[in-house]
């Protein structure tokens, strides 16, 4: 039977789980996909963590606890997403380990509503680093223009970073830019570069979702012919900066002392549209070095159907650039999709951490009254702290 999750990992996809739950880890589920289909690191955001916390019971003995002791909603959900992080990098360790710190990553995101404040992103990019207190930890932080400074100050603090939110070719040279900037202050600190990780999280099918949505606006044959082309023809572009940057002079500089590079991240991989292949988003970028991070059912199409060859990527940049200019022919400004997409990435964040917060706070209240059997509660809590290896 082809295991098609490992001919691509061989072709240099490293595959992520882009889901997190305390029932992931509690069932052993989480562990499950690292050992069976090379899941090799895991991504969350606020949408995600608001519906893991809507879905499930397993939060109710920490609740309690959060209730009696009296902490706010901010902290409350704070100890809750880090507990689950905390456990999760345990979880991926031996990924961790056998990549030589590349792979096993579980990223963590700081408050989307401080997207706009690079001052609160990095203060809370360093509590977050030692709330959970793992190496395999990254702290996620949006590509915004704000955010590009604290990704810089971040990496300088030996701090490794996710970022998140990029979708377009301007913003990532930028993004790639802060990297190295923030590296080449973390060595100047003293900091061993061979500890601190990174990738650049390129957002690939809201773009089709967004160009997509313009094209049929238009209306033309010309114009509906580009349907689902913009957003692999955008990642492969990025790809080729990629390349372009680390094979500079100032990367090889840096990774003569031992740093990684910055791996492109393809995040947003499942397919919105059901015309569209299910695994569009994985089999069009293959290339060498990225990572690709994928909900579950992903993952398992992918296992069931997908087709791996060597390189999907570098071998059509031309084939990118021409639908570029295709698109610009027939009307479509990608500067405006690019800047509409990170102003409602961010709002959709922020508006998922709101909910979380105010799910939490209605979960607080009713735990502070009393609900739930104590004796639950504490079976809960004692088990809960065994199946986390004692970090609870």
């Amino acid at each position: 039977m082809t295991d098609r999750l490992k001919e691509l990992q061989g072709a240099g996809v490293a595959i992520w789980l882009d889901d997190l739950s305390r029932v992931r880890l509690t069932s052993g589920g989480l562990d499950k996909l690292r050992r069976e289909s090379h899941v090799a690191g895991v991504t969350t955001n606020p949408t995600i963590f608001a519906k893991a916390l809507s879905d499930a019971d397993e939060y109710d003995w920490q609740l309690r606890d959060l209730a009696v002791r009296g902490v706010d909603v901010e902290e409350a959900v704070r100890m809750l997403t880090t507990y689950d992080v905390r456990w999760a990098c345990d979880v991926m360790r031996p990924s961790y380990d056998v990549s030589g710190g590349v792979d096993g990553r579980v990223s963590i995101e700081v408050d989307p509503r401080s997207a706009h404040d690079a001052a609160k992103t990095v203060a809370e990019a360093k509590a977050l680093w030692w709330l959970v207190d793992r190496p395999n930890l990254f702290i996620k932080i949006p590509a915004t223009e704000e955010g590009l400074p604290a990704i810089t100050a971040t990496l300088a603090e030996g701090i490794s970073v996710n970022v998140t939110l990029i979708f377009g070719l301007d913003r990532y040279s930028q993004v790639m830019d802060a990297f190295l900037a923030g590296l080449e202050q973390a060595q100047a600190n003293g900091h061993d570069l061979s500890k601190i990780g990174s990738v650049a999280s390129f957002f690939v099918s809201r773009v089709d979702t967004e160009v997509d949505k313009r094209l049929e606006k238009i209306g033309s044959d010309q114009a509906k012919a580009l349907r689902g082309k913009a957003a692999v023809a955008n990642a492969r572009l990025a790809y080729e900066r990629y390349g372009e940057v680390f094979s500079s002079a100032r990367w090889q500089k840096l990774a003569d002392a031992g740093a990684h590079p910055q791996r492109p991240l393809w995040a947003s991989t499942s397919t919105k549209n059901p015309d569209y292949r299910d695994v569009i988003y994985v089999e069009e970028l293959i290339a060498p070095g990225t990572v690709n991070t994928m909900p579950e059912p992903v993952v398992h199409a992918y296992a069931e159907h997908g087709e791996t060859k060597p390189d999907t990527v570098t071998v059509a940049y031309d084939d990118a650039r021409q639908v570029f200019d295709d698109l610009l022919a027939v009307g479509v400004d990608l500067s405006d999709v690019i800047a509409t997409l990170e102003r409602e990435g961010v709002e959709k964040f922020e508006a998922s951490w709101v909910e979380l917060l105010e799910g939490v706070k209605k979960s607080l209240a009713e735990a502070a009254k009393g609900s739930g059997s104590p004796h639950r509660a504490a079976g809960k809590n004692a088990q809960a702290a065994q199946q986390a290896g004692g970090n609870a």
